[in-house]
C-alpha cells in the first residue's frame, strides 16, 4: 500500500521568543524541520514526503536544503490561512489511494518504531494516532470564577503525531468546511463519523514550541551523539 508523510510546517516562532520561524532554528548544525525530514526518510525512503510551507518559507527552505546537502526527496505544497487548509493544500498532492501520516514539522524525535506501528494500525484500523499517558495531576475548570476540580488522569491521554489514515477517509474528513473545534486530523476524521485507534508513542516526541523545548532537544541529541 502506498506510503505519504505530510509534514506541515507553519509555525511562526512567536512563543519559541525567536524571529526564525521555529521549524528553521538550529538544532545540532541542521534546522528543526530537516531532522523531522530526515526520521520518516530513515523509516522507509520508499515513502512520498510532502511538506507544507507558507509560500514565504519555501525560498529560504531551498535554500537551507542546497546549502546543507539535504537530498531527501520531497515535494512542496503552500501553507493555507489555518493548519486544517495547510493539511487541505498538502492533501492535493496526494494521488493514489494508500495511507497518509500527518506530522507536525517540529516534532523530530518521533521514533521509527512508533511510525512503523502507526501504519501497521493504520492499514488495519483505518485511522490511528501515538498516545502517552499523563504524567502531572490533572484539574477540571468548571466555573468562571476560576473554581476547579480534580480530574481523573487514568482516562486521559497525550496526543502526538504521526496521525495516520486510509486515504479515503482523510479526504472525505477534510471535504467539509473548516470548524474552530478541529484541534487536530483525528477530530476532523471523527467529525465524519469515524472510529480513531490509540497506539503507545514514545516520551521523546515532543513538539518544540518554547525555549525549553529547544533546550530539552539539544541535551537528547547531545546525548544520542555521545
Amino acid at each position: 500500500m502506498k506510503r505519504y508523510v505530510l509534514i506541515v510546517a507553519g509555525g511562526k516562532g512567536i512563543r519559541m521568543g525567536n524571529e526564525l520561524p521555529k521549524q528553521f532554528i538550529p538544532l545540532n548544525g541542521r534546522p528543526v524541520l530537516m531532522h523531522t525530514l530526515e526520521r520518516f526518510y530513515r523509516w522507509d525512503i520508499s515513502a512520498e514526503i510532502i511538506l507544507v510551507l507558507p509560500e514565504t518559507h519555501q525560498p529560504y527552505w531551498n535554500m537551507l536544503c542546497k546549502e546543507l546537502n539535504c537530498r531527501i526527496p520531497h515535494k512542496l505544497a503552500n501553507g493555507g490561512e489555518t493548519r486544517f487548509h495547510s493539511v487541505q493544500n498538502g492533501l492535493s498532492l496526494v494521488n493514489e489511494p494508500g495511507l497518509v501520516a500527518v506530522h507536525d514539522g517540529v516534532r523530530p524525535f518521533v521514533s521509527v518504531e512508533v511510525i512503523e506501528h502507526c501504519f501497521t494500525e493504520a492499514e488495519r484500523s483505518g485511522a490511528v494516532i501515538p498516545v502517552v499517558p499523563l504524567v502531572d495531576s490533572i484539574r477540571e475548570r468548571y466555573d468562571e470564577s476560576g473554581l476547579s476540580r480534580p480530574a481523573d488522569r487514568g482516562r486521559l491521554v497525550a496526543v502526538q503525531t504521526p496521525q495516520v489514515f486510509n486515504s479515503d477517509w482523510l479526504f472525505e474528513a477534510y471535504r467539509q468546511a473548516y470548524r474552530p473545534d478541529f484541534t487536530d486530523d483525528a477530530s476532523v476524521v471523527e467529525a465524519k463519523g469515524y472510529s480513531v485507534a490509540l497506539t503507545p508513542g514514545n516520551q521523546e516526541n515532543i513538539k518544540l514550541t518554547t525555549p525549553f523545548d529547544l533546550l530539552v532537544a539539544e541535551v537528547y541529541l547531545r546525548n544520542q551523539t555521545e
